[in-house]
């Protein structure tokens, strides 16, 4: 979501800060601003509705000179998006730019407007800088007006404060939104993500939990929750991210798209060895944690639920393992019952969702034996709270629209069933076998795929003046039409929703005519007759389909029926491979509508709040 970035140094800091808000722009934002304090001890800020590159184009006109500075992105929760409630924001001498969200902004605002505060903007964030300034003149440093004023908050909040009169450091506190801090030679950064800082640093300090710092150019001090001092491991990143090299491809959705056969090939990498998965890949004392799973509970957001709806299936039918899958925002908010031996799957791409790490917090304290999280991001909240930790080695994903992150946490999750049904006994060697053999044949059969762009592209043509589409599967294909429609939706903002093909009769089948496209994923398995019986249900009544079939799956087109033929697959990746075609067709439909693909509006990539 927001973006933070800031630095101490004794180097113009102004593009620095401003480079990094262009690394993050994939997280999505509306308005963007900069606050640099000169030599003089003078603030000078620039604060733009829209893109970071129109603040770029401001500071070309109004240059911030100066080695302390802090800079925002914002995704509007209080307040409209507009330039008085961009970040950052002032009160007196105290400058903040914030992530999160105050949830008791309005009655500390009353209280704040009691002492004589006039707020300017429409935001919680103002209630921090006011609150902050007003400690600030009963405590005798920085430091510890924010350690004072944090007492006060809450809800979630990642925030970097500066002052006029101390121009030499940055304080910060983390509580439910993430912040890094970048070591430098005589300089130091503090970022929402570790991307930001990748051209000055490769060296961080995560933030943990209600950590408090302050940071200077040579110095770091962080306290803990309690306010005592704590040191936290430094890490050196090998990420390698380009947030403005797309190569050949027009959008980096595309790119992604295409990078699934590499990204999956990476994801499975020394970590299935002969006829089986190596069940240490997912974790120091994995195996045995594994032998004393009784049930599973899955955790997620978003398309991260849809891969954990397919894991159902996987974990039942072939591991013999019960499982659940639930929305992190529902888990969270209602009380459940913990079955012995349970393990808690949180699975994230950012590692830092709000709703998800909140459910892992609530679950440690549950009863479940342990936690595992699959995740995309080394380093994030989610890897660190966890006992467990599987990285899906996607690579940087910074399209909106989660591409390689989706088919990645699939072939995780399906190494994950194969490495429990083994150490619980429920898997025999040739079953686990036959599963290694299709995931190591999982990279081709997706290159194959995306040889269908082209007529893929072509048959996005008839989608130009639709505006509602529903997608059909059976079995572990239902969560990929989930998958199919929230992908539609998103970047095209044609109105889509997915259906399990059996459920036509009881009330979808009153939407069907000839402006309703019906989109069908079709792989040759035990379910294709039933599906087949479904497909003519909708022929019978006007509708208009387009079928991804595989070739053997006997589907024949017409004027009513388009059919994408697909190359056989095992029935065990049929679910990832089928993903492609979908992705693919909500890609170029979005070209034809015009909308932006990497950044839809109102999304966000991380959703760090509530």
């Amino acid at each position: 979501m927001c973006g933070i970035v800031g630095a101490v140094a004794q180097r113009d800091v102004a593009e620095i800060l401003v480079e990094g808000l262009r690394r993050l722009e994939y997280r999505g934002y509306d308005s963007a601003g900069v606050a640099v304090i000169d030599g003089e001890g003078k603030l000078g800020r620039v604060r733009r509705l829209g893109k970071v590159q129109a603040l770029a184009e401001a500071l070309e006109q109004q240059p911030l000179a100066g080695g302390t500075g802090i800079a925002h992105t914002r995704w509007a929760t209080h307040g409209e998006p507009s330039e008085r409630n961009a970040h950052p924001h002032v009160s007196g001498d105290i400058t903040v730019v914030h992530n999160g969200i105050i949830e008791n902004h309005e009655e500390l605002r009353v209280e704040l407007q009691a002492k004589g505060y006039e707020f300017v903007s429409d935001t919680d964030t103002e209630v921090i800088a006011h609150l902050v300034h007003w400690h600030r003149q009963h405590c005798d440093s920085l430091l510890a007006a924010l350690q004072t004023a944090v007492r006060q908050l809450r809800g979630a909040y990642g925030t970097v404060l500066m002052d006029t009169k101390d121009p030499s450091r940055l304080v910060v506190a983390r509580s439910g939104s993430p912040l890094v801090l970048g070591l430098g030679l005589g300089e130091n950064f503090i970022a929402s993500d570790q991307l930001a800082l990748l051209p000055v640093t490769r060296r961080f300090l995560f933030l943990e939990e209600g950590d408090v710092a302050e940071v200077t150019r040579r110095d770091i001090r962080i306290f803990d929750v309690n306010g005592a001092p704590v040191v936290r491991d430094e890490l050196e990143s090998d990420v390698s991210h380009d947030a403005g090299d797309k190569g050949e491809y027009r959008h980096y959705m595309l790119k992604e798209i295409f990078e699934q056969p590499k990204a999956i090939t990476d994801t499975l990498e020394g970590r299935i060895a002969d006829n089986h998965v190596v069940v240490e890949s997912f974790g120091n004392g994995a195996r045995a944690i594994f032998e004393r799973v009784e049930h599973i509970q899955l955790i997620a957001c978003g398309t991260s639920y849809h891969s954990g709806m397919v894991a159902k299936y996987w974990f039942e039918a072939l591991a013999g393992v019960s499982c659940d899958i639930e929305i992190a925002s529902e888990f969270r908010y209602r009380k459940s019952v913990v079955r012995p031996n349970s393990l808690l799957i949180t699975l994230s791409q950012s590692g830092e969702t709000a709703d998800t790490l909140a459910a892992l917090r609530l679950a440690k304290a549950s009863g479940f034996m342990s936690s595992l999280a699959i995740c995309n991001v080394p380093g994030s909240s989610l890897v660190r709270e966890s006992d467990l930790a599987f990285m899906t080695r996607a690579g940087a994903e910074i399209g909106v629209a989660s591409t390689k992150a989706f088919t990645t946490q699939l072939a995780g999750l399906l190494m994950l069933v194969a490495a429990i049904g083994r150490c619980r006994g429920n898997m025999d060697a040739d079953t686990e076998a036959r599963l290694v053999q299709a995931l190591r044949s999982l990279p081709a059969h997706i290159g194959e795929t995306l040889a269908l762009a082209r007529d893929i592209e072509a048959l996005a043509e008839e989608f130009a003046d639709k505006h509602h589409s529903l997608f059909l599967g059976r079995g572990d294909q239902y969560p990929i039409a989930m998958e199919g429609a929230l992908k539609l939706k998103e970047i095209s903002y044609i109105h889509a929703e997915a259906y399990a093909a059996g459920e036509l009769k009881h009330g979808p089948l009153a939407l069907i005519d000839a402006d309703m496209p019906i989109i069908v994923v079709a792989p040759n398995n035990d379910l294709l007759e039933k599906l087949k019986s479904n497909v003519e249900e909708v022929r019978a009544r006007g509708g208009i389909l387009y079928v991804f079939a595989d070739k053997e799956a006997g589907f024949k087109g017409d004027a009513t029926m388009r059919v994408m033929p697909l190359n056989h697959v095992d029935e065990l990746i049929a679910p990832i491979v089928y993903t492609v075609p979908l992705q693919l067709l909500s890609y170029h439909v979005a070209l034809i509508k015009g909308t932006d693909v990497d950044q839809p509006r109102n999304l966000a990539k991380s959703v760090t709040v509530e």
